[in-house]
This record gives structure tokens, sequence and C-alpha cells, in this order.
């Protein structure tokens, strides 16, 4: 059967006219959203870091601790994470508490992945201090979170060290002590309570290895962290904090030592702890 030429024409107009839609169409139709960058950079500002509740800016121009509350850091680092969950990154501040040096530059990895309701998060950890080797610790670490709109998130960490040395308490190079089997339980604690606004707390307990408590004062210790972070968006927050921990009596410092024997009152010495609580602020920008 033949195709009278009406039938043609009309076909071929239906299908311009369904061409021309589709071009239409295609240029009203959203852009697609860029995909996440697997790379995030973040920089800090803070009045004080404390590291497990202890100041990490501790020695003063007089060579004795600082006594002031204000201590500002800068901090700043970036990390990596792949699709298949596994992920590296790098995190460094400003401190002064072992000769020689004034910087500790993180070097971690690890992967991440769901088992249930759990977030879990497996991995290792070094922490470096170029000037004086005596504070490079390496962790390994393991944590699982869980979280629930309407309760929070909780989160339980333990790091396990794995190397002989331990943050200037124990170095095989210098005393012949061992780090190893010291281990940090930490849990954690976080809930939105307004759009913008997240309540924050947190426990952690150190137990030093034998070798440490047996040679040195310095005693196992529990640390906290009770405050709350504002996002003011676009990756800009603000985080207030009380920062500290117990066992102050075994983390003496010495702050002044004023000498009145020439009067006969004998030398006095003032010491205070790394341990002492702070007001922590701490405004952070993600990139």
């Amino acid at each position: 059967m033949k195709i009278r030429p009406a039938t043609i024409k009309t076909a071929t107009i239906a299908l311009c006219l369904a061409a021309a839609a589709g071009a239409a169409s295609a240029q009203t139709a959203p852009a697609a959203a860029p995909e996440a960058s697997p790379i995030t950079a973040n920089i800090s500002l803070t009045t004080n870091y404390k590291f497990r509740g202890q100041d990490q800016d501790a020695i003063g121009n007089n060579g004795y601790y600082k006594t002031k509350a204000l201590k500002p850091a800068i901090q700043g680092g970036f990390d990596y994470a792949h699709e298949s969950g596994f992920y590296v990154g790098n995190w460094n501040s400003s401190v002064n508490w072992l000769s020689g040096n004034s910087i500790e530059s993180d070097i971690y990895g690890g992967y991440k992945f769901k088992a249930g309701p759990f977030d879990l998060d497996f991995g290792a950890l070094t922490y470096i201090y170029p000037g004086n080797r005596n504070g490079n610790t390496t962790e390994l670490y393991g944590a699982a979170t869980w979280s629930d709109d309407a309760i929070g998130s909780f989160t339980v960490k333990y790091s396990g060290t794995v190397s002989k040395d331990y943050f200037g308490f124990a170095s095989n190079r210098t005393t012949g002590w061992k780090g190893r089997g010291t281990g940090y339980l930490n849990v954690s604690y976080s809930k939105a309570v307004l759009p913008n606004l997240t309540l924050k707390a947190a426990v952690g307990y150190t137990h030093l290895s034998s070798d440490i408590r047996r040679n040195t004062p310095y005693k196992s210790y529990v640390d906290y962290n009770v405050g709350a972070t504002y996002d003011f968006g676009g990756g800009l927050s603000l985080t207030g904090a009380i920062v500290g921990a117990n066992k102050k009596d075994a983390y003496q410092a010495t702050t002044a030592v004023y000498d009145y024997s020439a009067i006969g009152l004998g030398t006095f010495t003032y010491s205070e702890s790394p341990n002492k609580a702070r007001f922590i602020a701490t405004l952070t920008k993600t990139f």
C-alpha cells in the first residue's frame, strides 16, 4: 500500500515538533549538581589547644609553665576520602611543650564502613614533632558511632599506643621506658538542638603504660569536654567548650621560683597543672 504525500508531510511535521520540544526541555532542565570533591580542608584559630585535657602551649619565655588561660594556636589540615571508605589525612597545630619544637603534625589513614546501625572507623595515626622526636607517637584506633535523630549521636573510640615512645612521657632512646601499652578510651555525644546549634560532650580515660606509672609521678587520668558548636553556614563554625582533666597534682608544672634566702625566708616554688579546666573558643573554616 502506498503512503499518500499528505501523510508523509504530517508525520514529518510531528517529528520536527517533537525534536524542538525535546531541545527546549533540555535547555530548561536544571543542570546536574557537581560531584562532591573527595578532598576537604580546614583551618582553625583556637584560644587554647588542649590534647586529652592537657595544655599543649606550656613553656613561657622564662622557661616555666605559662599560667595564662589565653594561649592561641593556629591549626589546619586536609582529608582525602575515597568512595570505597578508605581515607588519609594530615592535621597540624602550633604547640610549645617540647624543646626545639613548635609544630605538631599528625598523619593518619583508615577505613570507614557501616555495619547494621553502626558507623565503624578503623585506622592508624602518627603524631610527629619536628625538631624533637621524643614526642613522636603512633596509635591504632577503632571507633563505633550510633545515631538517632531524636536522641542524638554517640561515639565510642579506643586508641592504643604501638610506638615505644609516648609524647615524651616515655622514650626508648633517652629513658629506656616504653609507652607501648598506653591506651585512651573516649566516649562522646552530640545533639542538634536548633537548626544551627549542636551540643557536645565527651569524657576520656588515659591508661598509662606500666613503665610510665612505675618510673614517673604521672598517673592515669580522666579528661572532659562540654560545649556547643554554632554553624554560620558556608563552612564557618564557632565552638565554645569547657575542657580539662583530673589528677592535677600528678601533672604540676613549675610556674615561678622566688629566692628569698637573702632575707632568711628561703625559696618558694609556685606551680600549676596543664590539666586545669579552661574555657576554649575555636573558629573553624572548612573548604
